[in-house]
Protein backbone atom coordinates (compact mmCIF):
# COMPACT_ATOMS: atom_id res chain seq x y z
CA UNK A 1 0.00 0.00 0.00
CA UNK A 2 2.57 2.43 0.96
CA UNK A 3 5.08 1.46 -1.50
CA UNK A 4 2.12 1.93 -4.46
CA UNK A 5 1.67 5.50 -2.80
CA UNK A 6 5.07 6.49 -2.84
CA UNK A 7 5.71 5.01 -6.59
CA UNK A 8 2.34 6.87 -7.37
CA UNK A 9 3.77 9.66 -5.90
CA UNK A 10 7.13 9.44 -7.83
CA UNK A 11 5.03 9.31 -10.99
CA UNK A 12 3.37 11.87 -10.87
CA UNK A 13 5.94 14.29 -10.05
CA UNK A 14 7.61 13.12 -13.73
CA UNK A 15 4.51 13.92 -15.55
CA UNK A 16 4.54 17.41 -13.60
CA UNK A 17 8.07 17.54 -14.32
CA UNK A 18 7.35 17.15 -18.21
CA UNK A 19 4.63 20.17 -17.90
CA UNK A 20 6.70 22.78 -15.66
CA UNK A 21 6.42 24.94 -18.74
CA UNK A 22 2.67 25.15 -18.57
CA UNK A 23 2.05 25.01 -15.22
CA UNK A 24 2.68 28.52 -14.13
CA UNK A 25 0.71 29.92 -16.90
CA UNK A 26 -1.86 27.78 -16.24
CA UNK A 27 -1.99 28.96 -12.62
CA UNK A 28 -2.46 32.71 -13.76
CA UNK A 29 -5.25 31.74 -15.39
CA UNK A 30 -6.88 29.83 -12.92
CA UNK A 31 -6.14 32.82 -10.89
CA UNK A 32 -7.59 35.73 -13.03
CA UNK A 33 -10.87 33.02 -13.55
CA UNK A 34 -11.53 32.81 -9.93
CA UNK A 35 -10.65 35.77 -7.92
CA UNK A 36 -13.48 36.16 -5.73
CA UNK A 37 -12.61 32.67 -4.60
CA UNK A 38 -8.77 32.63 -4.16
CA UNK A 39 -8.52 36.09 -2.26
CA UNK A 40 -9.59 35.35 0.73
CA UNK A 41 -6.38 32.51 0.52
CA UNK A 42 -4.12 34.86 0.27
CA UNK A 43 -3.28 34.44 4.12
CA UNK A 44 -2.11 30.84 2.96
CA UNK A 45 0.82 31.92 0.94
CA UNK A 46 3.64 32.20 2.84
CA UNK A 47 2.59 29.08 4.58
CA UNK A 48 2.53 26.95 1.44
CA UNK A 49 5.92 28.71 0.26
CA UNK A 50 7.90 27.62 3.42
CA UNK A 51 6.78 23.89 2.85
CA UNK A 52 8.04 24.65 -0.47
CA UNK A 53 11.03 25.37 0.89
CA UNK A 54 11.94 23.00 3.30
CA UNK A 55 10.97 20.18 0.71
CA UNK A 56 13.29 21.58 -1.92
CA UNK A 57 16.24 22.03 0.74
CA UNK A 58 16.09 18.74 2.12
CA UNK A 59 18.66 18.08 -1.16
CA UNK A 60 21.49 20.35 0.52
CA UNK A 61 23.84 19.68 3.03
CA UNK A 62 26.75 21.13 4.51
CA UNK A 63 29.61 18.92 2.93
CA UNK A 64 27.91 20.73 -0.23
CA UNK A 65 28.31 23.98 0.31
CA UNK A 66 31.76 23.83 2.15
CA UNK A 67 33.22 22.02 -0.89
CA UNK A 68 31.75 25.17 -2.87
CA UNK A 69 32.74 27.99 -0.28
CA UNK A 70 36.62 25.98 -0.41
CA UNK A 71 36.54 27.35 -3.82
CA UNK A 72 34.13 30.44 -4.12
CA UNK A 73 34.98 31.46 -7.36
CA UNK A 74 32.37 30.49 -9.14
CA UNK A 75 29.32 31.18 -6.88
CA UNK A 76 31.01 34.84 -6.48
CA UNK A 77 31.14 35.38 -10.49
CA UNK A 78 27.15 33.80 -10.32
CA UNK A 79 26.22 36.18 -7.36
CA UNK A 80 27.99 39.32 -9.29
CA UNK A 81 25.40 38.03 -12.37
CA UNK A 82 22.26 37.80 -9.58
CA UNK A 83 22.52 40.72 -7.80
CA UNK A 84 24.58 43.33 -9.37
CA UNK A 85 24.18 42.93 -13.68
CA UNK A 86 20.73 41.57 -13.34
CA UNK A 87 19.35 44.64 -10.86
CA UNK A 88 21.18 47.29 -12.80
CA UNK A 89 19.71 45.45 -16.18
CA UNK A 90 16.43 45.63 -15.19
CA UNK A 91 16.29 48.82 -13.57
CA UNK A 92 17.67 50.55 -16.46
CA UNK A 93 15.42 49.12 -18.93
CA UNK A 94 12.41 50.25 -16.98
CA UNK A 95 14.03 53.80 -16.24
CA UNK A 96 14.39 53.50 -20.14
CA UNK A 97 10.34 52.18 -20.81
CA UNK A 98 8.53 54.19 -17.38
CA UNK A 99 10.53 56.55 -16.48
CA UNK A 100 7.00 58.28 -14.45
CA UNK A 101 6.53 55.00 -13.05
CA UNK A 102 7.99 54.29 -9.73
CA UNK A 103 6.29 51.42 -8.92
CA UNK A 104 7.13 49.55 -12.42
CA UNK A 105 10.22 50.36 -12.20
CA UNK A 106 10.14 49.01 -8.41
CA UNK A 107 8.74 45.79 -9.53
CA UNK A 108 12.04 45.13 -12.54
CA UNK A 109 13.98 45.91 -9.46
CA UNK A 110 12.60 43.14 -7.22
CA UNK A 111 12.13 40.38 -10.27
CA UNK A 112 15.70 40.90 -10.43
CA UNK A 113 17.01 41.08 -6.76
CA UNK A 114 14.96 38.12 -5.48
CA UNK A 115 17.03 35.03 -5.35
CA UNK A 116 17.36 32.26 -7.78
CA UNK A 117 14.92 29.77 -8.10
CA UNK A 118 14.84 26.17 -6.42
CA UNK A 119 13.44 25.12 -9.37
CA UNK A 120 16.00 25.76 -11.59
CA UNK A 121 17.63 22.41 -9.65
CA UNK A 122 15.59 20.70 -11.68
CA UNK A 123 16.75 22.22 -15.11
CA UNK A 124 20.12 22.07 -14.10
CA UNK A 125 19.91 17.87 -12.83
CA UNK A 126 18.20 17.46 -16.06
CA UNK A 127 20.85 18.49 -18.32
CA UNK A 128 23.85 17.11 -16.16
CA UNK A 129 25.15 20.15 -14.77
CA UNK A 130 26.43 21.13 -11.14
CA UNK A 131 23.82 20.11 -8.44
CA UNK A 132 26.43 20.74 -6.15
CA UNK A 133 27.19 25.19 -7.29
CA UNK A 134 23.62 25.49 -7.72
CA UNK A 135 22.31 23.55 -3.74
CA UNK A 136 25.23 25.61 -2.68
CA UNK A 137 24.49 29.12 -4.71
CA UNK A 138 20.70 28.43 -3.83
CA UNK A 139 21.70 27.75 0.02
CA UNK A 140 24.25 31.29 0.01
CA UNK A 141 21.77 32.99 -2.11
CA UNK A 142 18.61 32.29 0.62
CA UNK A 143 19.89 32.63 3.40
CA UNK A 144 21.53 35.96 2.09
CA UNK A 145 17.82 37.36 0.82
CA UNK A 146 16.69 39.41 3.90
CA UNK A 147 19.70 41.46 3.46
CA UNK A 148 20.27 41.66 -0.55
CA UNK A 149 16.50 42.18 -1.46
CA UNK A 150 15.69 45.32 0.78
CA UNK A 151 19.42 46.23 -0.13
CA UNK A 152 18.81 46.42 -3.47
CA UNK A 153 15.55 48.02 -4.00
CA UNK A 154 16.54 50.82 -1.37
CA UNK A 155 20.17 51.65 -3.13
CA UNK A 156 18.62 51.58 -6.86
CA UNK A 157 14.86 53.40 -5.69
CA UNK A 158 16.15 55.16 -2.08
CA UNK A 159 13.29 57.07 -1.22
CA UNK A 160 11.12 56.92 -4.92
CA UNK A 161 8.34 54.01 -3.27
CA UNK A 162 7.85 53.21 0.43
CA UNK A 163 9.53 50.45 1.08
CA UNK A 164 8.67 47.87 4.50
CA UNK A 165 12.31 46.81 4.70
CA UNK A 166 11.94 45.64 8.25
CA UNK A 167 8.93 43.53 7.30
CA UNK A 168 10.27 42.31 4.11
CA UNK A 169 13.04 41.14 6.12
CA UNK A 170 10.85 39.26 8.45
CA UNK A 171 9.09 37.64 5.74
CA UNK A 172 12.12 36.53 3.95
CA UNK A 173 13.26 35.30 7.08
CA UNK A 174 9.97 33.13 7.45
CA UNK A 175 9.49 31.89 4.36
CA UNK A 176 12.50 31.30 3.01
CA UNK A 177 15.85 31.06 5.33
CA UNK A 178 14.40 29.09 8.30
CA UNK A 179 12.63 26.26 6.06
CA UNK A 180 15.92 26.07 3.98
CA UNK A 181 18.15 26.03 7.19
CA UNK A 182 15.62 23.26 8.53
CA UNK A 183 15.58 20.94 5.44
CA UNK A 184 19.60 21.15 5.46
CA UNK A 185 20.18 20.32 8.92
CA UNK A 186 17.77 17.51 8.33
CA UNK A 187 19.48 16.28 5.46
CA UNK A 188 22.91 16.39 7.27
CA UNK A 189 21.45 14.74 10.59
CA UNK A 190 19.94 11.68 8.42
CA UNK A 191 23.27 11.72 6.39
CA UNK A 192 20.90 12.27 3.23
CA UNK A 193 18.40 9.96 4.08
CA UNK A 194 15.64 12.04 4.62
CA UNK A 195 16.36 13.48 1.09
CA UNK A 196 16.22 9.68 -0.59
CA UNK A 197 13.41 8.50 1.53
CA UNK A 198 11.26 11.23 1.34
CA UNK A 199 12.41 13.82 -0.91
CA UNK A 200 10.98 12.31 -4.31
CA UNK A 201 7.72 11.35 -2.82
CA UNK A 202 7.24 14.87 -1.65
CA UNK A 203 8.64 16.49 -4.96
CA UNK A 204 5.16 16.53 -6.63
CA UNK A 205 3.58 18.49 -3.65
CA UNK A 206 6.37 21.15 -4.28
CA UNK A 207 4.81 21.77 -7.68
CA UNK A 208 1.42 21.44 -6.67
CA UNK A 209 2.55 24.22 -4.12
CA UNK A 210 3.84 26.25 -6.64
CA UNK A 211 0.55 26.00 -8.83
CA UNK A 212 -1.10 27.08 -5.77
CA UNK A 213 1.24 30.13 -5.05
CA UNK A 214 0.97 31.46 -8.52
CA UNK A 215 -2.51 30.85 -9.00
CA UNK A 216 -3.21 32.60 -5.41
CA UNK A 217 -0.84 35.86 -6.79
CA UNK A 218 -2.71 35.72 -10.07
CA UNK A 219 -5.85 36.41 -8.15
CA UNK A 220 -4.41 39.15 -6.10
CA UNK A 221 -3.83 41.40 -9.58
CA UNK A 222 -6.73 39.86 -11.95
CA UNK A 223 -8.00 43.01 -12.22
CA UNK A 224 -5.29 44.28 -14.31
CA UNK A 225 -4.67 40.75 -16.08
CA UNK A 226 -8.56 41.02 -16.98
CA UNK A 227 -8.71 44.02 -18.82
CA UNK A 228 -4.84 44.34 -20.55
CA UNK A 229 -4.03 47.56 -21.91
CA UNK A 230 -0.81 48.49 -23.89
CA UNK A 231 1.22 49.12 -20.91
CA UNK A 232 0.92 45.79 -19.52
CA UNK A 233 1.39 44.12 -23.07
CA UNK A 234 4.75 46.58 -22.97
CA UNK A 235 5.47 45.21 -19.55
CA UNK A 236 5.11 41.60 -20.84
CA UNK A 237 7.35 42.79 -23.40
CA UNK A 238 10.06 44.17 -21.33
CA UNK A 239 10.30 41.38 -18.80
CA UNK A 240 10.55 38.68 -21.76
CA UNK A 241 13.72 40.93 -22.96
CA UNK A 242 15.48 41.32 -19.72
CA UNK A 243 14.64 37.62 -18.53
CA UNK A 244 16.21 36.19 -21.91
CA UNK A 245 19.30 38.59 -20.89
CA UNK A 246 19.77 36.68 -18.29
CA UNK A 247 20.56 33.43 -20.02
CA UNK A 248 22.41 34.86 -22.09
CA UNK A 249 24.74 36.86 -20.26
CA UNK A 250 25.21 33.29 -18.26
CA UNK A 251 26.04 31.61 -21.36
CA UNK A 252 28.53 34.79 -22.40
CA UNK A 253 30.63 34.69 -18.76
CA UNK A 254 30.80 30.49 -18.61
CA UNK A 255 31.93 30.82 -22.24
CA UNK A 256 34.10 33.66 -21.75
CA UNK A 257 35.77 31.95 -18.73
CA UNK A 258 35.99 28.54 -20.28
CA UNK A 259 33.62 26.75 -18.01
CA UNK A 260 33.22 22.93 -18.23
CA UNK A 261 29.83 21.86 -19.69
CA UNK A 262 28.78 21.34 -15.91
CA UNK A 263 29.35 24.40 -14.95
CA UNK A 264 28.31 26.23 -18.09
CA UNK A 265 24.66 24.44 -17.40
CA UNK A 266 24.57 25.73 -13.86
CA UNK A 267 25.58 29.33 -14.49
CA UNK A 268 23.00 29.41 -17.52
CA UNK A 269 20.16 28.26 -15.73
CA UNK A 270 21.32 30.15 -12.55
CA UNK A 271 21.37 33.34 -14.26
CA UNK A 272 18.20 33.47 -15.82
CA UNK A 273 15.50 31.70 -13.48
CA UNK A 274 14.36 33.53 -10.14
CA UNK A 275 12.88 32.86 -6.90
CA UNK A 276 9.73 34.49 -8.56
CA UNK A 277 6.70 32.92 -6.45
CA UNK A 278 8.59 34.42 -3.75
CA UNK A 279 9.06 37.63 -5.62
CA UNK A 280 5.25 37.70 -6.11
CA UNK A 281 4.59 37.11 -2.75
CA UNK A 282 6.91 39.93 -1.49
CA UNK A 283 5.23 42.14 -4.24
CA UNK A 284 1.89 41.64 -3.38
CA UNK A 285 2.45 41.93 0.71
CA UNK A 286 4.56 44.87 0.99
CA UNK A 287 3.68 47.08 -2.14
CA UNK A 288 0.97 48.68 -4.48
CA UNK A 289 -0.41 45.78 -6.64
CA UNK A 290 1.48 47.78 -10.02
CA UNK A 291 4.55 46.26 -8.01
CA UNK A 292 3.72 43.06 -8.86
CA UNK A 293 3.21 43.65 -12.06
CA UNK A 294 6.57 42.82 -13.39
CA UNK A 295 7.37 40.07 -11.30
CA UNK A 296 3.34 38.34 -12.24
CA UNK A 297 4.51 38.76 -16.18
CA UNK A 298 7.63 36.95 -15.53
CA UNK A 299 5.96 33.61 -14.29
CA UNK A 300 4.33 33.80 -17.98
CA UNK A 301 7.43 32.65 -19.57
CA UNK A 302 9.89 31.46 -16.48
CA UNK A 303 9.89 27.59 -17.35
CA UNK A 304 9.33 28.57 -21.03
CA UNK A 305 12.50 30.31 -21.34
CA UNK A 306 13.94 27.88 -19.07
CA UNK A 307 12.92 24.83 -21.76
CA UNK A 308 14.39 26.90 -24.39
CA UNK A 309 17.41 27.24 -23.16
CA UNK A 310 17.60 23.61 -22.10
CA UNK A 311 16.93 22.86 -25.97
CA UNK A 312 19.41 24.88 -26.93
CA UNK A 313 22.29 23.36 -24.18
CA UNK A 314 21.67 20.08 -25.49
CA UNK A 315 21.89 21.06 -29.39
CA UNK A 316 24.99 22.59 -28.24
CA UNK A 317 26.14 19.84 -25.96
CA UNK A 318 25.20 16.92 -29.32
CA UNK A 319 27.40 19.23 -31.71
CA UNK A 320 29.93 19.50 -29.33
CA UNK A 321 30.24 15.62 -28.95
CA UNK A 322 30.04 14.95 -32.69
CA UNK A 323 32.85 17.56 -33.35
CA UNK A 324 35.31 15.93 -30.45
CA UNK A 325 34.22 12.39 -31.81
CA UNK A 326 35.27 13.63 -35.87
CA UNK A 327 38.69 15.03 -33.90
CA UNK A 328 39.21 11.58 -32.05
CA UNK A 329 38.81 9.67 -35.63
CA UNK A 330 40.90 12.29 -37.81
CA UNK A 331 44.23 10.88 -38.79
CA UNK A 332 47.31 12.59 -37.06
CA UNK A 333 48.88 15.60 -39.81
CA UNK A 334 52.20 15.17 -40.76
CA UNK A 335 54.54 16.19 -38.21
CA UNK A 336 56.24 19.39 -39.62
CA UNK A 337 60.43 19.12 -40.48
CA UNK A 338 60.49 21.50 -36.88
CA UNK A 339 58.73 18.80 -35.00
CA UNK A 340 61.00 16.52 -36.83
CA UNK A 341 64.15 18.23 -36.02
CA UNK A 342 63.11 18.69 -32.04
CA UNK A 343 62.56 15.03 -31.92
CA UNK A 344 65.89 14.19 -33.65
CA UNK A 345 67.52 16.36 -31.01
Amino acid sequence: MISNLRNGLVRSNQILEKIMPLLTPLAILVGVLNESRLLPLSWLVPWIFAVMTLIGSLKSNLGDLLNVLLKPQKLIVLMVILHIVMPLVGWLAALLIFPDDPYTVTGYVLLFAIPTGVVSVVWVSIYSGNIALTLALILVDTLLSPLIVPGTLYILMGSSVEIQMGEMMKGLLWMVVLPSLAGMLLNQWTKGKVNTVYGPPLAPFVKVGLFMVVAINGASIARYLKHPDGKLLVIIAVTFVTVVLGYVIGSLVSRRLRWNYEDSVAVQFNSGMRNLSAGAVLAVKYFPPAVALPVISGMLFQQILAALSGFVIGRRSKRLLVLSEAERKRPAAPAKDADVFAKLR
